[in-house]
């Protein structure tokens, strides 16, 4: 099940996945906003008509004003829709699919994107920054209030994103990684048994590298 604001890119993703041989799969997307009640409702519904959900991958995020401004300067209304995008709407998500996730053989998974900069204190990042370190937190607290579910606080790292572009505008980011170099490492997570918590998936690309 696939969801995403842009409804064309949503379509290219779906296509894209039917050509790589997943059309015996059933896949459906919902196009809409995660910050949209009905959205998440219809997302909830669309998954417990498909028989149960196994996995909750948390990546929908806005970055924030851009250029990014220092917080002497940074305007409130940007930082409450970082803040409602980044964390209440993932926390929203959990809540509507929490049920069917716990009802997963073998225990459900919850991925919570976040990033380096949810740690680390970079000029021009404390909206998004503080909005990210607040996942973590949720992330850590729903692990040890769900010790059935594994909990994860994913950073993927740098990327060739939209969102990082939007970081540095007019600047060539083309040195990043593009994201599908990292699809490996978060399979094997998503697909492992390992103890919930924070980890980043350059970690676990290097300690794939080394066996």
């Amino acid at each position: 099940m696939l969801d995403a604001r842009d409804a064309s890119t949503l379509r290219t993703s779906e296509e894209e996945l039917r050509w790589d041989g997943a059309a015996s799969t059933p896949i459906v997307s919902i196009p809409g906003d995660v910050n949209d009640p009905a959205h998440r409702r219809a997302l909830a519904g669309a998954a417990r008509e498909l028989g149960g959900l196994d996995l909750l991958v948390n990546n929908a995020g806005v970055l924030g004003p851009s250029p990014l401004p220092p917080l002497a300067r940074y305007p409130l209304d940007g930082l409450r829709e970082v803040v409602e995008v980044n964390v209440v709407a993932p926390l929203a998500l959990f809540q509507a699919t929490a049920e069917l996730l716990r009802a997963a053989p073998g225990g459900g998974r919850v991925v919570m994107i976040t990033s380096d900069a949810a740690a680390e204190a970079y000029p021009g990042w404390g909206g998004y920054g503080a909005a990210k370190a607040a996942v973590e937190q949720l992330a850590a607290v729903l692990a040890a209030e769900e010790p059935g579910l594994r909990v994860w606080a994913v950073d993927p790292g740098d990327l060739r994103t939209r969102m990082h572009q939007e970081a540095f505008p007019g600047e060539d980011i083309s040195d990043r990684p593009e994201p599908e170099t990292v699809v490996p490492a978060f399979l094997s997570l998503v697909e492992s048994d390992r103890a919930s918590g924070r980890l980043r998936l350059a970690d676990l690309e290097a300690g794939q590298s080394s066996r």
